[in-house]
């Protein structure tokens, strides 16, 4: 699950042809035929429960959630109870850092410390064009040099607190320590996540219009729809700044 969320990510944030209809279709019927075959091996359970990026992704969240499912009934409780029950087994550490590193490489990749002109992004891409790479193999190598240095910090951030841990209270491991404690990073991804694309839902949101109308990109018009454009006016850039704070805070206090 950490991989194909990982995976996600590099397709969103690193990938040059990531806008290709043709391209995104493919691989979501890779992505469908890869759960297939998982689920024909492990069984539709864990699978589901384990393996599923997706699946797994946003099973974190719904812990987060005042009702829950159980035994073919709904039950209430109060919300983050969830949380705390999380069975953390072996990669949910390595999901939830991958699932906050990712993000905060998203908004990284947006300033002028990454991508401005002496950013890190155009003076790492041109070492890569020196080595003989085109550039736009180049700029991909570094994205995700980038991607994985942000999961990379994340991950020791998280590590060096736990290790932290042991001096006030010993005969405890590291890894047991990391896995007890990790369920207090779900609240935190959730609010990077509503912080980071709530603007991307916001006004690609509205792409929806046009894109179900030539999903595939040749041109069609199925739904009369495809010449709809996005409106962003509907909310200025205060708007979007105010819910990202209010996400933030709220989602560390959580």
């Amino acid at each position: 699950a950490a991989l194909g969320i990982l995976a996600f990510a590099w397709v969103e944030l690193v990938y040059v042809n990531r806008d290709d209809p043709s391209q995104l279709a493919t691989m979501a019927v890779l992505y469908a035929a890869v759960q297939l075959v998982g689920m024909s091996v492990y069984g539709i359970e864990p699978w589901s429960r384990n393996a599923d990026a997706f699946g797994v992704y946003f099973r974190l969240f719904s812990m987060l959630s005042p009702l829950h499912w159980r035994d073919r009934e709904l039950y209430v409780r109060p919300p983050l109870a969830g949380a705390p029950r999380l069975d953390a087994g072996a990669g949910t550490v390595a999901l939830l850092c991958t699932m906050i590193g990712t993000v905060s490489f998203d908004g990284l990749s947006q300033g002028a410390l990454w991508t401005g002109t002496n950013g890190v992004a155009p003076k790492l891409q041109q070492r890569f064009i020196n080595l003989g790479f085109s550039g736009e193999v180049a700029l991909e190598i570094t994205f995700t040099v980038g991607l994985l240095f942000m999961v990379g910090v994340v991950s020791g951030v998280y590590r060096l607190g736990v290790v932290g841990m042991h001096s006030v209270g010993r005969g405890h491991t590291t890894t047991e320590l990391s896995r007890r404690f990790v369920h207090s990073l779900i609240p935190i991804a959730m609010a990077y996540v509503v912080a980071h694309y709530f603007s991307l839902l916001l006004y690609q949101g509205q792409a929806m219009a046009y894109l179900v109308s030539d999903p595939l990109g040749h041109g069609s018009n199925l739904f009369g729809t495809a010449t709809s454009t996005i409106d962003y006016n509907l909310v200025g850039a205060n708007g979007v700044w105010y819910v990202q704070v209010f996400a933030l805070v709220i989602g560390h206090a959580a």
